[in-house]
């Protein structure tokens, strides 16, 4: 069983920042994958960025290149999303996931993330 647990939410005007953590434990894997979704009202759950655990190389979509930045603590098992100029568009639920190994072609697929953190609310008002 391997357990996420989510922070770091809040409620920010039109360009401001938050930092979400999530922190990770359960296994002893060395090849996983982080990954952060998010979930508004009424939409589907999209990724945002994830993160290969074992080197590092981040992913973002393309709504956030330029303004987010993933990064790790790779023996604390805890990934940061350091989210700046946020936007109205940004409001939604964020979670973070896991995946088991790295599966380049999977890292947006909701179905390849078997464990989920419970999420944190993200707000941002214009």
């Amino acid at each position: 069983q391997v357990d996420l647990v989510e922070s770091g939410g809040g409620l920010v005007q039109s360009g401001g920042s938050l930092r979400l953590s999530c922190v990770v434990s359960g296994h002893t894997l060395d090849y996983y994958v982080i990954g952060w979704f998010r979930q508004a009202p009424g939409k589907e759950r999209e990724g945002v960025s994830c993160i290969n655990m074992r080197d590092g190389t981040p992913y973002y979509r393309d709504s956030v290149k330029g303004r987010f930045a993933i990064s790790r603590e790779k023996a604390n098992k805890t990934v940061y999303l350091q989210m700046n100029n946020l936007k109205p568009e940004d409001t939604a639920v964020y979670y973070c996931a896991f995946m088991r190994g790295v599966l380049l072609f999977r890292l947006w697929e909701v179905e390849a993330y078997p464990y989920w953190g419970q999420g944190t609310q993200v707000t941002v008002s214009s």
